[in-house]
This record gives structure tokens, C-alpha cells and sequence, in this order.
């Protein structure tokens, strides 16, 4: 899978991990819209796990800005996109933690944007965990990869930054 050196082709890397990320967000979304009614909780492990539909129209952990979330939150996921698309760029090869971490939040933020474009009541949200009462933000695999490549990317500067340490001491 890896060449010799160990660099990857980023673009492979790149079109893969969003691809995938991107199409688990559109089929898991489409199948709730067809499958669930608006606000209906399906249990699938008791009350810890359940499917609950409902739209968002502002960002993750239920950040909400007015009636104007929907807009401004497509608007940043453009400029996030932009951003990330840079830092790609620079991204050598063999670093591919931060390319993952990249192509992660890239397929996260495209699925939600468009969701933003689809849905005037916002992002389709179903993810739903907890114990009775105590529940976490109703959230969808967009979210759970933007979230997740957002760690990864907090821990690929992290690594840097250690690797760089190491090396002005050395």
C-alpha cells in the first residue's frame, strides 16, 4: 500500500478517506430521512444507543447562533474547507496522520455542507447516546468524522512539535 520510502500518494489518500467518509454520511443521512419520521428515537442498544432523527441547523454539540446558523455555518465550512485544502497542500507525504486527520474533517465538512444546501431545517442528525436523561448532542458521521480528524490533527502538531524538539536538542 505505502511506496518504499514511505510516502503516500496524497491524493489517493486524501480522495479515499473523504470519499468514504463523505458516502457513510450521505447513505446513513439518506437512509434515516426514508426510513425514521421527524423526532422519532429508535433504541438499537436500549437507551445507551438509539437512532433519533431531527434536524440541525447550527454545528456540532448543538452550537446554535439564531436564525441565521445555517448560512453562517455553511459559510465557515467553506472557509474551514479552504483552510484545510492549504494545509494539505503543505502536508509532506509522510505525514499521514495529518493527511488522514485532513481528509477526515474534508469528508465531514462536505457532507454537512451538503446538507446545509439540501435541508432548510439544517443538518439530518440521528446518533444518539446516553443514559436516560443524560444525553449526548444528537450528532450524525459527518460530525463523527470531523470531530475525530479534528483529534487527529491536534495530535499529528503535537508529534511534530515533539519530533522538532528532539531534533534542536539533538
Amino acid at each position: 500500500m505505502y511506496p518504499a520510502d514511505g510516502h503516500v500518494h496524497k491524493i489517493r489518500l486524501l480522495a479515499g478517506v473523504a470519499g468514504v467518509t463523505l458516502l457513510l454520511d450521505i447513505v446513513t443521512k439518506q437512509w434515516v430521512v426514508s426510513t425514521l419520521i421527524l423526532y422519532e428515537v429508535r433504541p438499537v442498544l436500549g437507551e445507551v444507543f438509539r437512532l433519533t432523527y431531527t434536524h440541525n441547523p447550527g454545528a456540532a454539540f448543538g452550537i446554535n447562533i439564531g436564525e441565521h446558523s445555517r448560512l453562517f455555518f455553511l459559510v465557515l465550512s467553506i472557509v474551514a474547507l479552504v483552510v484545510l485544502g492549504l494545509m494539505y497542500r503543505s502536508t509532506p507525504s509522510r505525514d499521514v496522520l495529518r493527511l488522514v486527520a485532513v481528509a477526515l474533517v474534508c469528508g465531514g465538512a462536505v457532507g454537512n455542507i451538503i446538507d446545509r444546501l439540501r435541508y432548510e431545517a439544517g443538518v439530518v442528525d440521528f446518533i444518539d447516546v446516553g443514559v436516560g436523561t443524560h444525553r449526548f448532542w444528537i450528532f450524525n458521521v459527518a460530525d463523527s468524522a470531523v470531530s475525530v480528524g479534528a483529534v487527529l490533527l491536534l495530535l499529528s502538531f503535537y508529534l511534530e512539535e515533539k519530533r522538532e524538539r528532539r531534533t534542536r536538542i539533538a
